[in-house]
């Protein structure tokens, strides 16, 4: 389904723009709130700047870019596709997102030679890297630029863009917005590979890609 919303000051989104997620549900993620820096790299991607410092991200542009990092992605065997997480909020979503996809998760620290070193025993050659933050996941975006990788990078207004080669802008820090953003590119690459119908959707919510915090008990022992 897609979607045709009404003006949003917050986002830049006008009467004839169609999204592939209702942009009510895109605001409430925060996928649009970037940092209180931005990068010559991500000017082109920054819709405005709030009261409060914060740079706002286009959501037009967002929803561009996931289409076209869904269709390159899609052209991929699947498990030759690597995602990476090194920050807590990106790993359980890279992980549901690797599972749905069926692409290679690297969650938590990017071990050195992970790419590089032919002696590591458990070296992995994936055709393209999808990294969560190109500064958490400097290694993975080093390896892969070293061995001639592809690099696609979820990036806030604070990243630039060396050795990416595809940027996804949004919000790479929040953890609904992370959890929203890779439902969204996985169940549009599985769209691009005809798995599921130009309309449809996953058998996974985007609650399921969202990383639970445990509670912390209320009561203390004694």
């Amino acid at each position: 389904m897609f979607f045709k919303e009404k003006t949003d000051s917050e986002a830049g989104i006008t009467t004839e723009t169609l999204l592939l997620l209702s942009h009510d549900i895109l605001l409430s993620a925060g996928v649009h709130i970037g940092a209180k820096i931005k990068t010559r790299d991500m000017e082109p991607f920054i819709y405005k700047v709030r009261s409060d410092g914060l740079f706002v991200l286009d959501i037009k542009k967002i929803d561009e870019r996931i289409r076209v990092a869904a269709r390159f992605l899609s052209r991929f065997d699947p498990p030759k596709v690597t995602a990476t997480a090194v920050r807590l909020y990106a790993r359980e979503p890279v992980a549901k997102f690797c599972e749905v996809t069926r692409a290679t998760p690297v969650i938590g620290r990017f071990i050195p030679g992970l790419l590089l070193n032919p002696l590591y025993p458990e070296r992995i050659e994936p055709d393209v890297i999808l990294v969560s933050d190109p500064r958490a996941d400097a290694q993975a975006v080093k390896e892969a630029t070293s061995v001639g990788i592809p690099v696609v990078a979820l990036c806030s207004t604070d990243n630039d863009f060396t050795n990416v080669d595809l940027v996804i802008p949004t919000n790479n820090k929040g953890r609904r917005a992370l959890a929203v953003i890779y439902w969204l590119l996985a169940r549009q690459i599985l769209r691009e590979r005809n798995e599921i119908p130009p309309d449809g959707d996953l058998t996974v919510s985007m609650d399921d890609f969202e990383v639970k915090l445990v509670e912390k008990t209320q009561q203390q022992e004694e």
